[in-house]
């Protein structure tokens, strides 16, 4: 059978016959191995208003549906999904409760959309099994996405007219939006703005225990940081991956980092070892083991 046929067939179970099983099981790296892992685990955990736009695999779409799905980081109301009327379908990473598989929530949600009608928003999809397709079976992999970041939740609409509630959610959202910028410097490395103050969060490509051992081995050389006046806080653990966050020097634009972030993640790459930590460097480990937060 070939790969489209085993991914139309995955699409058709997981439609019908399939979801009355339990929840998927749980995924520490649930995007592992797909192009752009890092920026899959920025969309689901800490960007605030982002999009992605990828082809749908070969025989996943129905007969004239659509050909790409828009991945957003939140919908009006934190729907899961999504069918515009005019047959666009968007899904959201961050729309709450799932199965312990963040990839298949999202093929759910994805092969939900694509079974209403136009002009439908999904306030639930079904449940996630281990029988659902991970979302790397249905939509384009061949590059990583391109994330976009926007200043708010106005990509909802496009166009499209919303109701009261959804105006509503639509208006709340944007007037909540933490100012967020795309460093070009090293890959899914982002700027914000939290109450006036910068911060910097960078997504490391690493299993966690190899990037809290290589942190360490910087914090303990002083070179953990983004230059003068900036700070290592801590570091959220997120599906399987670490992501660091730096306080910067007050509101101190993006730009103003590009350089200091591509020196902090040569001298990272440098510190990736399987040698045994130093004493000092387990001190500095215990340390930022004890500042991590995890997000699930």
């Amino acid at each position: 059978m070939g790969k489209a046929s085993r991914r139309k067939q995955a699409g058709q179970q997981e439609r019908g016959q399939d979801r009355g099983r339990g929840p998927a099981a749980y995924a520490s790296r649930p995007f592992a191995g797909m192009p752009g892992e890092t920026d899959w685990v920025a969309m689901k955990e800490i960007l605030p208003a982002a999009t992605v736009t990828l082809p749908l695999a070969a025989g996943v779409a129905p007969e004239s549906g659509p050909d790409a799905v828009t991945v957003a980081t939140v919908l009006p109301m934190a729907w899961p999904a999504i069918r515009r009327s005019d047959g666009a379908v968007l899904i959201g990473t961050q729309s709450g409760s799932g199965s312990g598989d963040a990839s298949r929530d999202l093929a759910s949600a994805l092969l939900a959309a694509l079974d209403a009608a136009p002009g439908t928003p999904l306030p639930r999809v079904p449940l996630a099994t281990d029988a659902t397709p991970p979302l790397a079976d249905l939509v384009d992999t061949s590059q990583a996405p391109q994330v976009d970041v926007h200043e708010g939740f106005d990509f909802w609409v496009e166009g499209q007219d919303l109701d009261g509630e959804a105006q509503q959610s639509l208006e709340r959202a944007n007037a909540s939006v933490v100012p967020t910028t795309k460093m070009t410097s090293a890959p899914s490395a982002y700027w914000c703005l939290l109450a006036g103050r910068a911060h910097l969060r960078l997504v490391l490509p690493d299993d966690e225990d190899t990037a809290t051992d290589a942190l360490a081995r910087l914090h303990a050389a002083g070179s953990d940081t983004l230059g003068h006046g900036t700070r290592l806080l801590g570091a959220f653990r997120a599906c399987g991956l670490l992501v660091p966050v730096w306080q910067l020097v007050g509101d101190t634009p993006a730009a103003d980092y590009e350089d200091a972030l591509a020196a902090f993640t040569e001298r990272y790459a440098a510190a990736r070892s399987d040698a045994v930590l130093t004493p000092d460097e387990r001190r500095a480990k215990n340390g930022l083991l004890g500042r991590q937060v995890t997000l699930r």
